[in-house]
């Protein structure tokens, strides 16, 4: 077995979509997916994309990825990276694919200089809890994220 992890390109806004759906499926929430694979494909071939993503590939095929962007910390002064999406196909979880993935933006943040890694997660979830706890984070028990929709 041989994971690959490697930066997503335009051409994979088919295989990013198809990820999305499935981890919006896995969170009960798929009917809420807005996006589609032409405006994945067209925002990463943009002079400057809204996101970046990392494609786990495990044999050639198609595994998970990681989706994040740069915020920015005024306590800090430094860029943060906003980790939206992590997501491992169940086949191939338990195989080290999320944790390659998770060290790929983590090592991204090291290189942007960036102060800070941030990630939501379901409340339910206590796999990701359980894998993040792993990694060295914690829950910011006194921060609740809200939401305006647009």
């Amino acid at each position: 077995m041989v994971i690959q992890i490697r930066r997503a390109l335009p051409s994979d806004g088919g295989d990013i979509h198809a990820l999305i759906t499935e981890l919006a499926e896995f969170e009960k929430a798929a009917h809420e997916v807005q996006s589609t694979p032409k405006a994945l494909s067209e925002q990463l071939a943009a002079s400057q994309p809204p996101f970046s993503a990392f494609i786990a590939l495990v044999d050639q095929e198609t595994a998970g990825f990681a989706l994040f962007f740069y915020s920015y910390s005024t306590w800090r002064a430094k860029k943060g990276v906003w980790l939206e999406d992590l997501y491992v196909r169940p086949r191939f979880r338990g195989l080290g694919v999320g944790s390659a993935l998770f060290d790929a933006v983590l090592a991204q943040a090291k290189v942007k200089q960036a102060g800070r890694l941030e990630w939501p997660v379901l409340e339910w979830n206590t796999d990701a809890h359980r894998f993040y706890e792993a990694k060295g984070a914690a829950p910011l028990l006194e921060w609740r994220t809200w939401r305006l929709s647009l």
